[in-house]
């Protein structure tokens, strides 16, 4: 066990690092918390359409739309945490809006009066929708889960490492060891959300299955803030996106001036002393921003050095570092398309379940259908071992690189894989449609249609690829951002995942009611239905692979045009001790 250690300099407040007594109320936090809403957030399609009786394309648009809120919100919590609260607030603030949020959608399932009558489409051929006010009953719910997902996402992990000592050699050691049990725990508790409680859902009670996770969700409260005598709070500093609206707001400031013929000699280069950033190198890409670094009569010095006023004038390392994040942006925009493939198989994967035979062999147990997703799940913990351990020994041989292959050429590779995917997945929507309509069928369902006797067991081969797939981009698209982003920014650079989820899951849900829309008159009739017997899905999955062929070419060419941080970006790159040597006497 850690002992506790104390760390502090004149600048910074004494901290007392409990390390290790501090992760069982961290981890639980977040164990118990992926019980609570990985399961739920998953089944939420089915409610939807079982209990709110709403129609398949409603369903799928409003999940899109909470999805794409809910890590769109992650930005926005980073930059409060980072900026105003911290994270200890942040976090406390967020786990309670998360429990609120699932009692508001418990009790739309527990109290009749919160949710329509159950269809009764066999007995009367009626089924009434939500009215107004259980709609917006409903969405008070969501927007409270949308509030704690936004301030959990970002800030749960660092919090936990706030609680080690980075310098010592017990506190390194103990923050390893704190990343294996987080992400152990979390996968643990996302399967277990996305089999039991999902399981009680679907097939036992709805209100009973949500109770479950939301009392989970208070204990994930207690645990939290039974820590907070030991936990190690950091206040936050500032946000660091404020350094970049000052670079630009130089610039735009300086537009009509003229560059010099060696910038790197005679541009503002001023590098504080207490900066966390790593020194970066002068690159002639973004050039325009440079501007924001010349000096010119008006502008006036410090004493220690700094520029007197930050919004005329900028330093070469701060247009550096802006020039990072616009580097960043076409390859962080290149995954939102790749984003939208994986949004099918969380949303239109569940109705092919629904429509398919979900017996587990020849028992009686159906698996339910939003437990199809804990198979790509497996696929990627199958696959990182097998990559890791046997994959990049033998990649390292032939391309002599650290991991085998670079890491935008591991987010190629899960792009190509998901292309595979929605190929797989049309293929096997063909074949279990064609089965519905030529062969008899298990039974009719009085919303969906046809029972196909296709089993769902078909749907692993394409799920195990998306998971697969994810092992390639989504991990690389972490490690690409973590790395590529200034040092002050990575809390930012966290969220531009969450951030192009986001984007995709609106893109997901325009492209999903434009294909309704505009093929509801066709010859080949609706592609997306309520009964998919009656649709093309497969056509429209043929779509979504070919916008991934165009989408693969465009981030190839950005990758070829990427250069890495800290990397020769052009033939006039010139690192900043040569800038810092080279400039003249003022």
């Amino acid at each position: 066990m850690e002992k506790n250690e104390k760390a502090g300099t004149a600048d910074e407040p004494n901290f007392e690092y409990r390390g290790l007594k501090a992760m069982p109320f961290i981890i639980g936090n977040e164990t118990f918390e992926n019980l609570g809403t990985v399961g739920t957030s998953s089944n939420l399609l089915v409610y939807l359409t079982a209990v709110f009786n709403m129609k398949s394309i409603t369903a799928v648009t409003l999940i899109n739309i909470f999805y794409g809120t809910t890590n769109l919100g992650t930005l926005v919590g980073a930059f409060l945490c980072d900026t105003y609260f911290g994270r200890y607030k942040t976090l406390g603030f967020a786990t309670v809006a998360s429990f609120m949020g699932m009692l508001v959608i418990t009790l739309t399932a527990l109290i009749s009066k919160l949710h329509p009558p159950h269809c009764e489409i066999e007995q009367t051929g009626t089924c009434i929708g939500p009215t107004s006010w259980q709609i917006a009953f409903l969405l008070l719910g969501f927007g409270l889960l949308v509030i704690g997902a936004s301030g959990i996402r970002p800030c749960n992990l660092a919090f936990g490492a706030d609680q080690f000592n980075p310098i010592t050699e017990s506190g390194k050691r103990g923050l390893s060891s704190f990343f294996n049990w987080w992400y152990f725990t979390g996968t643990v508790a996302m399967m277990i959300s996305l089999t039991l409680v999902i399981y009680v859902q679907s097939d036992v009670s709805w209100a009973l299955g949500l109770a479950i996770p939301t009392f989970l969700m208070l204990l994930a409260c207690i645990l939290f803030f039974m820590g907070t005598r030991i936990y190690v709070k950091v206040e936050p500093k500032g946000s660091p996106l404020k350094s970049v609206v000052q670079v630009i707001v130089a610039a735009a400031r300086k537009r009509q001036l003229k560059l010099p013929e060696q910038p790197w000699l005679t541009l503002f280069s001023h590098v504080p002393s207490n900066s966390i950033n790593s020194k970066l190198p002068y690159t002639d890409q973004f050039r325009f921003l440079d501007k924001g670094a010349i000096i010119t009569p008006e502008d006036q010095i410090n004493s220690e050095g700094s520029a007197a006023d930050p919004w005329r004038l900028s330093s070469i390392q701060q247009v550096e570092e802006v020039k990072c994040l616009m580097r960043v942006i076409p390859i962080w925009a290149s995954a939102i398309i790749y984003y939208v493939a994986l949004a099918q198989q969380q949303t239109y994967t569940v109705f092919q379940a629904l429509q398919s035979d979900r017996h587990l062999g020849h028992s009686n147990f159906k698996i339910p259908a939003a437990s199809y997703s804990i198979f790509s799940m497996l696929g990627l913990i199958i696959w990182i071992p097998i990559y890791d351990r046997i994959m990049v020994p033998l990649l390292q041989r032939f391309t002599g690189k650290e991991g085998g292959i670079t890491v935008l050429q591991k987010m190629g590779v899960g792009m190509f894989l998901s292309i595979v995917t929605m190929l797989v997945s049309a293929f096997v929507e063909h074949q279990r449609r064609t089965l519905a309509l030529s062969e008899p069928t298990l039974r009719i369902d009085p919303r969906r249609g046809a029972i196909s006797s296709m089993s769902g067991l078909w749907f692993i081969p394409q799920l195990t690829l998306v998971g697969v797939s994810e092992a390639f981009t989504v991990i690389a698209q972490v490690e690409f951002f973590y790395k590529q982003f200034p040092e002050s920014m990575r809390s930012v650079g966290g969220s531009f995942s969450f951030l192009g989820v986001a984007v995709s899951s609106y893109l997901s849900s325009f492209l999903v009611s434009t294909v309704h829309r505009m093929t509801a008159g066709t010859a080949s009739g609706n592609w997306l239905p309520e009964d998919l017997n009656k649709g093309r899905l497969d056509y429209f999955y043929y779509f979504v692979a070919a916008l991934g062929v165009i989408n693969l070419g465009y981030f190839l060419l950005c990758a070829k045009w990427y250069k890495y941080k800290g990397s020769a970006c052009s033939t006039q790159e010139v690192p900043m001790e040569r800038v810092e040597s080279e400039k003249p006497l003022v």
